[in-house]
């Protein structure tokens, strides 16, 4: 539980049915690495709130901290990325390295085998026979708004095996709807934004810079070749992003990110050709049944699919081909994709299930 709406009418539905159930508070991110007290950190309200749940529904709770893992596993690997120029996505790896693995490791489990996890996203789990044996499919939730399966598309089929979407069949207004109806003291809180450890957007450049050292370059016109501007460090723009330059009469774009040279090239305006890419690359995808790619791949075929490369975007048509050589996923739309950033995690689906990701190494 996170002491928000969602996992509340989670835990609400579950208590209402035949389940021994306990909850448990996941702390991430311990604010005294940053202010060295624990006065008004935000953890400590969402605790309360999941105890104030717990009480009305009269199940147990626990707070097990894994700052320290999500340090080593989540914080420090997307810092790398982040200053390499490239934008991570933490949210998703979070749920494979912590909530469905370290987190899974600390919890009691039963003799005979029939502990289950069950957490408010808006997922959906579909038993099926693969390989002659019964295997969890991920599937989207069903609010196309809220749906959640792009942030869980990285986890592995044993810890799919555990879950449990209670809400996956609900929409957020019903969410809402059901925690006001059953005076769930979370019914109004406000939805969470942003990064566990950075809250919202307008915080983010501020926040990285005291774990990042500045790394000036010049920002450079794609168009015309010349340099138009100066840069702190790479990891402050997001290719397709605004990159409000002062001075200039037109706004500009960020289209790539150069590495060798620490330089962001810009183009004017928001459709301009260069923020497009027809393919992406991904040297290592992760498939949530790792056993069993799509059958095409496997006959050297590629295969058609439909692919997300950020959250809340609508899924796009795509063909999935794989190199004989080298392995890597090679991910081709059928019209031009926009501000598709390296970093960020591509995810395959067919129709509702979710086959899996990989992290975008480059585009073309």
């Amino acid at each position: 539980m996170s002491g928000g709406v969602d996992s509340s009418v989670a835990a609400w539905l579950l208590a209402n049915q035949d389940f021994d159930l306990s909850a448990v508070y996941m702390r991430n991110w311990d604010t005294r690495d940053e202010s060295g007290t624990d006065t008004g950190c935000e953890w400590e309200k969402d605790w309360e709130d999941v105890q104030r749940v717990c009480k009305k529904l009269g199940i147990p709770c626990q707070m097990i901290d894994l700052s320290q893992e999500y340090w080593n596993k989540v914080f420090e690997p997307s810092l790398q990325v982040w200053e390499s120029g490239a934008t991570p996505n933490p949210d998703v790896w979070c749920n494979r390295e912590i909530k469905f693995g370290s987190l899974l490791e600390r919890l009691p489990t039963s003799s005979i085998g029939n502990t289950w996890f069950a957490t408010g996203h808006y997922a959906r789990k579909l038993w099926v026979i693969g390989n002659g044996l019964p295997r969890p499919q991920l599937l989207r939730g069903r609010d196309p708004t809220k749906d959640q399966s792009y942030y869980l598309s990285s986890i592995s089929e044993s810890g799919l095996r555990q879950a449990l979407f209670p809400i996956g069949h609900l929409r957020k207004p019903e969410v809402r709807a059901l925690a006001r109806k059953y005076g769930l003291p979370t019914s109004d809180r406000p939805e969470s934004m942003g990064i566990c450890f950075v809250g919202e957007k307008s915080r983010f450049n501020r926040f990285l810079s005291s774990y990042i050292p500045p790394k000036p370059g010049p920002i450079i016109d794609q168009t015309t070749g010349k340099a138009i501007g100066e840069h702190s460090g790479l990891w402050n723009f997001t290719i397709g992003e605004n990159a409000r330059i002062p001075g200039m009469h037109t706004k500009m774009f960020v289209s790539r990110k150069d590495t060798m040279s620490n330089s962001i090239f810009v183009v004017p305006g928001t459709n301009h050709s260069m923020l497009y890419c027809n393919a992406l690359h991904v040297p290592v995808f992760n498939w949530i049944w790792k056993d069993s790619p799509h059958p095409e791949l496997n006959l050297g075929r590629s295969f058609r699919a439909q692919a997300m490369h950020r959250y809340r975007m609508r899924s796009v048509p795509c063909t999935v081909h794989r190199d004989r050589d080298t392995g890597h996923i090679k991910i081709e739309f059928d019209e031009g994709e926009k501000a598709v950033s390296p970093g960020q995690a591509a995810v395959l689906y067919d129709d509702e299930w979710c086959l899996g990701c990989g992290i975008i190494e480059r585009t073309s």
